[in-house]
């Protein structure tokens, strides 16, 4: 089957051939009908050799939905030809994380190394997709693949962390989300259809914004020096109940950190590596601040409940697998408008 895989450090990442993958007992076979491509990929990609916590070649893709094409020794609740989307941070099923459906945080899977599709593990950026377990499975229910996939990360993760500050966005509340674009640009949907809260976004350039407020931004802003200055003046110099940053780079969490309001949360989504000092007169008077990932089984099953009632859509730019490359070449570019999704079989 074909694959994209990353094979050398520092390198851009190949198409390549490589033998069908077969489920052992308890596995799930895929035939991968969507794979999308994230920011989190090229972060992989950037790392340099020492510490490199991944084997090489790796194939990228955590981010899946496919039919089920065979199914391993043992496998039940599922047939073959059904349309799923694959839960990605999987863990080990067993200690009390993973007992709650938050494999996002197993307790054991540094331990046990175990990884997920596409970090660490095969991914979905293949004609095929092995399943460890048939609880990393959720049905489709009917969702266009397409549609679906991106929902699987940049769907769950702002999901998780909007969901965790609902109490606070009540009527009267702002949330500002930092950075609108795969995962920013969900984020504003989400707030929308759960919470009455005003949105403000902010992103560097005018046609991010223009996509913030074709999803429903309130307000937008340019995320510049003078950003937190403007959201502090639409806020009446109060700030917001809640700031969602989905780049993580030290200007945007300086930002965040300027704009929140006394007993504000604050969540720093984005993977950029910046850190926000906490301590007494570093921010105001209770503010949180909180580094989520992911999100749980329960809550990816919610994801895709309020896609199937229109609540919230991901815009999307298809490419073939031979094509895949080209499509890091544009997120990397900032050129890729919401997410791109790779079509293996397509």
């Amino acid at each position: 089957m074909k694959a994209l895989q990353y094979r050398t450090i520092g390198a851009a990442p190949e198409v390549v051939t490589v033998p069908d993958p077969e489920p052992g007992p308890g596995q799930v076979l895929l035939k991968v009908t969507a794979a999308g491509v994230c920011h989190s990929d090229i972060a992989v990609m950037s790392w340099p050799a020492e510490g490199f916590p991944y084997p090489l070649p790796l194939t990228l893709g955590h981010e899946g939905v496919g039919t089920v094409a065979a199914l391993g020794a043992g496998v039940r609740g599922i047939a073959e030809g059904d349309a799923v989307a694959v839960y990605g941070p999987w863990g080990c099923g067993t200690c009390a994380k993973c007992a709650e459906g938050k494999e996002n945080y197993c307790l054991r899977a540094e331990e046990l190394n175990i990884r997920p599709p596409g970090l660490g593990a095969p991914g979905s950026m293949a004609e095929y997709l092995l399943v460890d377990d048939v609880r990393h499975l959720v049905p489709l229910a009917g969702l266009d693949p397409v549609a679906a996939v991106p929902l699987t990360d940049a769907g769950l993760t702002p999901y998780h962390a909007i969901k965790r500050s609902l109490v606070k966005l009540v009527p009267g509340s702002t949330a500002v989300v930092i950075g609108t674009g795969g995962l920013g640009h969900v984020a504003i949907q989400l707030l929308r259809a759960l919470t009455p809260a005003r949105v403000i976004a902010l992103d560097v350039s005018e046609d991010k914004l223009r996509l913030a407020r074709t999803v429903g931004a309130h307000e937008t802003v340019l995320s510049d020096a003078r950003a937190a200055d403007a959201v502090r003046e639409l806020t009446g110099g109060l700030g917001a109940e809640a700031v969602f940053d989905f780049v993580g780079v030290e200007p945007t969490v300086a930002t965040a950190g300027a704009v929140a309001a006394v007993e504000g949360d604050i969540s720093i989504v984005g993977i950029g590596g910046a850190a926000l000092p906490v301590g007494f007169g570093r921010l105001p008077f209770e503010v949180s601040v909180n580094a989520p990932y992911w999100g749980s089984r329960g809550e990816l099953i919610e994801v895709l409940a309020l896609a199937r009632a229109g609540a919230v859509s991901v815009h999307t730019e298809t490419y073939s697998l031979d094509e895949a490359p080209l499509a890091y070449e544009r997120l990397h570019a900032g050129k890729v408008e919401g997410r791109a999704v790779i079509l293996p079989n397509g």
